[in-house]
């Protein structure tokens, strides 16, 4: 019985011992990474969300970065994506328009404002973007909601190979891009052949250069193993991501993903646990829980912030829908968080934390606060 005991404070132990780790500045291997990934007991599990909350409240406070999405292209995207609604690979109900003028974006930044949501993002259903006539269009709109100071703008346009493009889009305000790695280098193929992951890596790359900071992130519950998420995770921390959107997927009829009957849905508490797993591998990064979370994580939803999500996309998705804001707000309020991002920005993001950190005032002071310290 004593035996059975000692085995029992293992786990929690090591647990606890890796968020120690993070907190003292450090960042944890590929193989501590891929052993949070294995736990299985709900116990374990609950230990970890418990570590994982308190990472989050250490390096983000009590601060939520709330954004949203506008779809300023839909449908006709001649990408494979086999998760997407908007392929023209695929037969669904998704809506097909060209690019919009600038009200619907306008409107998309009012209706933001009003909500207190801090970015709204534009995206585009095609391949990516290139110098030309529509490249102005996005940069006229991009500088119309940059000087309207309603929210910051931000954009999701598909793959960029031309670093004047990222040089355009930085000089007409843009802030933040999204461009998701969508799963591991390994697991990629199995989730679009259309193009490589290496021209995703590219395109960030190019993005960087250019000063715009990088939200990337993907879609668990694809039939991906969970070492597949935990290589995904460290790609974004080699990558420098600064927002991580973690979607999950909501089979769509038509696509080749959308056969609900025959894939097997992945449980609230293995997103719990995989929220958690990049928490402790990114630390320091908006961990943004985004589509698939109302279908999935069903009355789970608020236990995102315990498993150290400290961002949320409100507001409908591109080809589903979401909660009402609303409700969303109501969540936050009741969880005791703040949306009100306006001072947070990138700046607890630095290696080197000065006094935009974004540490939990409340937090005992450690050496991850010490300017010498990663």
């Amino acid at each position: 019985m004593r035996d059975e005991q000692i085995d029992a404070t293992i786990t929690p132990n090591r647990i606890a011992s890796l968020a120690q780790k993070v907190f003292a500045g450090h960042k944890l291997t590929h193989d501590e990474g891929l052993w949070l990934f294995s736990l299985e007991s709900t116990a374990d599990i609950f230990t970890l969300l418990s570590w994982a909350n308190r990472i989050r409240e250490h390096f983000k406070g009590n601060k939520v970065h709330l954004c949203s999405i506008v779809n300023v292209k839909a449908g006709g995207c001649s990408e494979n994506c086999k998760f997407c609604a908007q392929s023209a690979a695929y037969q669904t109900d998704s809506p097909r328009y060209g690019l919009v003028d600038l009200p619907p974006v306008m409107n998309a930044a009012d209706e933001a404002k009003q909500n207190g949501v801090t970015a709204v993002g534009l995206v585009a259903a095609w391949r990516g973007l290139e110098e030309g006539p529509v490249l102005d269009q996005i940069c006229d709109q991009l500088e119309e909601m940059k000087n309207s100071g309603k929210t910051r703008p931000d954009a999701s346009l598909g793959i960029i190979k031309n670093p004047r493009v990222a040089q355009r889009l930085k000089a007409a305000g843009l802030e933040c891009y999204g461009h998701n790695l969508e799963s591991s280098r390994r697991f990629y193929p199995e989730v679009c052949s259309s193009h490589t992951y290496e021209e995703r890596i590219e395109t960030i790359s190019h993005l960087k250069a250019a000063g715009i900071k990088i939200c990337s992130g993907g879609i668990i519950g694809m039939g991906e193993t969970r070492e597949d998420r935990c290589d995904l995770a460290f790609s974004l921390r080699e990558v420098g991501a600064n927002v991580v959107p973690i979607n999950i997927l909501n089979p769509i009829e038509g696509t080749p993903m959308g056969d609900s009957k025959t894939r097997e849905s992945i449980s609230p508490l293995e997103i719990l646990k995989t929220i958690a797993c990049f928490r402790f591998i990114l630390p320091k990064q908006e961990i943004m829980i985004a589509g698939g979370r109302t279908v999935n994580l069903r009355d789970l939803q608020s236990m995102i912030f315990m498993a150290g999500a400290s961002a949320l996309m409100v507001g409908n998705y591109l080809t589903t829908l979401n909660q009402p804001v609303d409700k969303d707000l109501q969540m936050l309020k009741d969880l005791g968080l703040d949306p009100n991002w306006d001072k947070h920005g990138f700046s607890d993001q630095d290696e080197n934390c000065g006094s935009g950190c974004g540490c939990s005032t409340a937090a005992e002071e450690t050496p991850a606060c010490e300017p010498a310290m990663a």
